[in-house]
């Protein structure tokens, strides 16, 4: 009834499709903003010239009136303007008023657009008529001419005119003023910045001086559905000529014989991992154009694993040493590149000292030299994998800060590997149960753990399984990247807050992390729940991911209010009924459901989960250093490689051990492995020596270590950590060697 007595009182018909501002029926998003038609208020106006009026604030919310602007407040506008005449088209309804002191002319937007004055889209929406507008400052010495305009590449005049721009920061780069507008409203605040030099700051201040409109957004290009979905696309395709796989070239099944691995230099060509005979997915592979463009560089040789005194031998006898190692390629004398591997923690009896370059080593060094193929040390790890390295060191250094707490006093938990949670949970609610002791792990179910194990081995092993459950429980929703789910036996029993104190315990003792936790869960542990504003990936419930698509996707206000009316039951239970009168209030729907159904709903389970890991102060040190507990608890570790294993281990070599090849043949190894050119892993030689199968975020304890010794066969102390290796003569024997005690012991406690 207000808005009817207001529209009858006022001096415009606001059911016409005139925008009540300027009195245009233009529709030109480009030039005057969006054409907003807001049926509640029998409404219709650009939004530039809402923006730009003189006399108008939002004084309002941004959900309330017009993005803000109370609709009586629009009223009175209107008002103000129809009694001022346009000095442009000398029409009434003038709502714009240069800012220039002294002047007095009025005018319409898009009057004032066709008259080239000047709109700033910044701090208090200034405007500047023709006269008193900015202008770009230009060097007299600057030449006059013409020059490409980096956006359309068409000529453009190096004139200081209304229609052509000059970046700030780039002395040569001119734009036309079109040009500019489109390419900001495309990229937002974001994305836009100067085309030649990629300067942000500076170039965005001038433009937006000169009138250029830069929204609030992100790019176009971010926000369109499924952008990107052709990137996403991998080659999946056998290219070998004979393909084996009797379910045909396309054929994909990871994890097996038949993943298709692609070529690594072009990433177009492929085969499946039987075809090419490869025994690990993690083997490198060229297909036959790639191959065939190195041999003509010469740079073929290098690529390869195996040098070719080792690929063309007659008999298994042939002694290694006899040529240059199978793992150190010759240098060209010319070369400028020496990949080595030099391991930070090579350490002798007399002096720690770092390994050098194999050209300055002297027979009576104690330094002992590693090489690695060029594979390895070429490797180019994204920026990405070495950030979250860097984090995970930075994880490691703050729970063994933790671990202090951690006294001699043990707890032994007798736990059933095969019933994991319920052993686990009475094992943790024991009344002699405390974080800060040692904790002792006895499987009494396993054969081969019968005995009681002190070794963190077994405990590792414990909470492997344990991290395990937890992530297929039914605590936990989604596929991989996890929220909590809502489980009112679980609320009842208290489990939540089992789950982060087994989850904080696991951190400090030695164990996995989850590696499962989503950036929306993790955000909700770090900033509280209030700070976090939910996705579409994080609702694991199909049904509800369906209604949130159909509401977020409806193209009409019919539409709209027909999926409401369909889903009336669930809004009204989950609390998100609102009144729905323009399709733009579908955003603020959708919200409304992601947030009760993400964060809402789980609110009694999330603080009890919050609870839990205050255990040991974790969940502090969570809110300390976010970035660094979101590498370990929002993803998986990453694959071990050999460098990574090379890294791990601290080699123990005295004088008399440094004449022998012994660290070398384990650096060859550890290169054969890793290319699946032999019959174990590297979680096989890690599991060997720790009893682990990969690394934990506070790291080992005591540090691996690696001892050549005069001894038959390879020997895996897991109580110090220890391996210790055969000195052999020949690069075969000490492979063998490895090969038969690793394979063989881990088959023994496997069976």
């Amino acid at each position: 009834e207000e808005l009817i007595r207001m529209s009858k009182n006022s001096n415009f018909d606001i059911q016409s499709p005139f925008c009540v501002l300027c009195g245009r029926t233009d529709d030109c998003p480009e030039k005057y903003g969006e054409k907003r038609t807001y049926v509640e208020y029998n409404l219709t106006v650009h939004y530039y010239c809402l923006l730009m009026s003189s006399g108008i604030w939002q004084r309002g919310e941004e959900d309330e009136g017009v993005d803000g602007f109370l609709i009586a407040d629009i009223r009175k506008e209107v008002n103000r303007a129809a009694k001022l005449k346009c000095n442009i088209c000398k029409k009434k309804g003038a709502s714009i008023g240069c800012v220039a002191p002294k002047c007095k002319r009025s005018y319409h937007f898009p009057c004032g657009i066709q008259k080239e004055c000047i709109f700033q889209f910044m701090e208090d929406f200034r405007s500047y008529c023709w006269e008193h507008k900015p202008v770009q400052k230009f060097p007299d010495k600057e030449c006059r001419g013409t020059s490409q305009c980096t956006i359309c590449l068409d000529l453009v005049e190096q004139l200081p005119m209304y229609t052509v721009l000059k970046s700030p920061c780039c002395k040569n780069a001119w734009f036309h003023r079109e040009c500019l507008q489109y390419q900001a409203l495309s990229a937002g605040i974001f994305f836009f910045r100067c085309t030649v030099c990629n300067n942000k700051d500076k170039f965005q201040k001038e433009m937006l001086r000169m009138g250029i409109h830069i929204p609030e957004k992100d790019a176009s290009w971010e926000l369109e559905e499924n952008a990107y979905q052709d990137l996403l696309q991998c080659y999946q395709h056998c290219d070998i000529k004979r393909c084996l796989c009797k379910k045909g070239r396309d054929y994909n099944e990871p994890d097996s014989k038949w993943e298709i691995k692609r070529c690594q230099c072009c990433g177009s060509r492929g085969t499946h991992l039987a075809c090419s005979s490869m025994k690990s997915w993690e083997q490198n592979w060229e297909c036959m154009e790639c191959r065939s463009i190195f041999a003509k560089s010469g740079n073929y040789s290098k690529q390869k694993k195996r040098s070719l005194a080792t690929s063309e031998k007659t008999d298994g006898t042939t002694c290694l040493l006899e040529e240059p190692s199978p793992k150190c390629p010759r240098q060209s004398p010319g070369s400028q590149h020496n990949f080595l591997l030099q391991s930070p923690k090579m350490m002798c009896q007399n002096n720690l000292s770092p390994c050098s370059h194999l050209e300055q080593l002297t027979p009576a060094s104690n330094r002992v030299t590693m090489s690695l193929s060029p594979l390895i040390a070429n490797r180019n790890w994204s920026l990405r994998k070495k950030q979250l390295r860097k984090q995970r060191r930075e994880v490691s250094n703050i729970l063994k800060e933790l671990k202090l707490q951690v006294n001699t006093k043990t707890t032994r938990l007798n736990i059933n590997a095969e019933n994991i949670w319920n052993s686990a949970l009475k094992g943790f609610r024991q009344r002699k149960f405390s974080p800060t002791n040692t904790i002792e792990i006895k499987f009494t179910n396993c054969k081969n753990r019968s005995k009681t194990d002190t070794s963190a081995a077994s405990k590792h092993h414990f909470f492997q399984l344990l991290m395990l459950h937890l992530q297929n429980s039914s605590l936990f929703e989604g596929s991989s990247a996890k929220n909590l789910s809502l489980d009112f036996q679980a609320v009842r029993e208290n489990l939540y807050f089992e789950a982060g104190k087994m989850i904080a315990v696991s951190l400090v003792h030695g164990g996995p992390s989850p590696g499962f936790f989503s950036k929306t869960l993790f955000n909700c542990l770090v900033y509280g729940p209030e700070n976090v504003k939910p996705a579409l990936e994080d609702v694991a419930d199909v049904d509800v991911a369906q209604t949130i698509k159909m509401i977020k996707y409806a193209n009409s206000l019919s539409s709209l209010q027909s999926t409401i009316h369909d889903c009336y039951e669930f809004l009204a239970a989950a609390g998100c009924l609102r009144p729905i009168t323009a399709l733009c209030d579908k955003n603020m729907l959708v919200n409304d459901i992601l947030t009760h159904h993400v964060i809402k709903r789980i609110i009694s389970p999330l603080e009890s989960f919050r609870q839990g890991l205050k255990t040991l102060g974790v969940l502090e040190k969570m809110q300390m250093h976010p970035d660094a507990f979101s590498s370990i608890l929002c993803h998986k570790p990453e694959r071990l490689s050999a460098e990574t294993i090379c890294d791990l281990f601290t080699i123990h070599s005295s004088s008399d051990v440094n004449k022998v090849e012994g660290a070398d043949f384990w650096i060859g190894y550890l290169q054969d492995v890793e290319s699946g050119e032999s019959v174990v892993t590297l979680e096989d030689i890690l599991l060997f020596v720790t009893g682990s199968f990969s690394i934990p975020p506070i790291g080992f304890d005591p540090e691996p270590t690696i001892k050549f010794l005069h001894i038959r066969y390879p020997i895996g102390n897991r109580l110090l950590n220890c391996l210790e290796l055969p000195i052999t003569k020949t690069y075969e024997q000490f492979k063998n060697k490895m090969e038969f005690t690793i394979r063989n012991t881990l088959r023994v406690e496997r069976e």
